[in-house]
């Protein structure tokens, strides 16, 4: 079992920074700028959910918890290419990035036949299916840390802790 304190910090200029310290107490950390300032904190805290929630161990906070670099996160760096829990953790965590971008909800069929999709073109293992009432508490619990990010006046930091249940690579 891995853990891992997360926090993302609203910086007065608009930037965004994500610090994760280790159970080791070793940590890891990005800054995003810009857009990304406004984009990553809410990318972030999807992906918190979706691990969380569904149980992923090997996602970015799994990877990260196990003791990944941010850096290393994109497949490029010397740990290699992600595990491929890891491309369908960042599949579902876009696909739920545009739904909320866009305004929308997918049913459960919409969503499960697009990562269908998804993981076929890619040479994935048919993902796992979500149901409806995965889906309405993966969004509930989003918006409620959303709604937390929001509220943070700039300057301070939102903390998380992050408990993995499986090992990841």
């Amino acid at each position: 079992m891995s853990e891992l304190t997360i926090r993302i910090k609203k910086n007065p200029d608009g930037s965004a920074t994500l610090s994760c310290t280790r159970a080791d107490g070793s940590v890891t950390w990005q800054r995003a700028q810009g857009q990304q300032g406004r984009f990553f904190p809410l990318h972030d805290l999807t992906h918190y959910t979706v691990e969380s929630v569904l149980g992923f161990g090997s996602g970015f906070f799994g990877l990260v918890a196990a003791g990944w670099d941010i850096q290393e996160t994109g497949g490029q760096g010397a740990r290699g290419p992600l595990p491929p829990e890891a491309i369908t953790v960042e599949h579902i965590v876009g696909s739920l990035d545009a739904e909320r971008a866009g305004g929308t909800t997918w049913t459960a069929a919409e969503f499960n036949a697009q990562a269908a999709l998804f993981a076929a073109t890619h040479g994935l293992a048919e993902p796992r299916m979500l149901m409806d009432t995965e889906l309405e508490r993966l969004r509930a619990v989003r918006e409620e840390l959303l709604a937390r990010w929001r509220a943070l006046p700039p300057g301070e930091t939102l903390e998380l802790s992050f408990t993995n249940e499986r090992e990841s690579p």
